[in-house]
């Protein structure tokens, strides 16, 4: 089932040495099973406004609530998650933001 890997970025804030809030990031990479948006999710999230491109599944204990992830290079952002009944696998949904590297991009690669 497992066929590929994506990096979760965590974003937090944290205070540097001068007590100024920045915004920190990390990646950590993770295998999963890769699947381009069905066409029902495609035309459903086209309907609420999202641009609907790809579904990870990957093993649900390796999800920490991230919103955003790293595929071939590209930054996306989880809009959906879906835990599959039965199964210890969590699908999550993404589509690509703006720009070319898409809104957000860490430069994480």
């Amino acid at each position: 089932m497992i066929d590929s890997a994506i990096k979760l970025i965590r974003q937090k804030q944290e205070q540097d040495e001068n007590g100024v809030m920045q915004s920190v990031m990390s990646a950590r990479e993770i295998p999963c099973q890769v699947t381009d948006a069905s066409r029902r999710e495609f035309f459903e999230g086209g309907r609420s406004g999202l641009n609907p491109e790809y579904t990870f599944t990957i093993f649900a204990g390796e999800y920490q609530g991230e919103s955003m992830c790293i595929y071939n290079g590209q930054s996306y952002a989880i809009y959906r998650k879906y835990h599959v009944p039965g199964t210890d696998y969590l699908e999550l949904y993404v589509q690509r933001e703006g720009g070319a590297n898409g809104k957000g991009d860490t430069g994480y690669i």
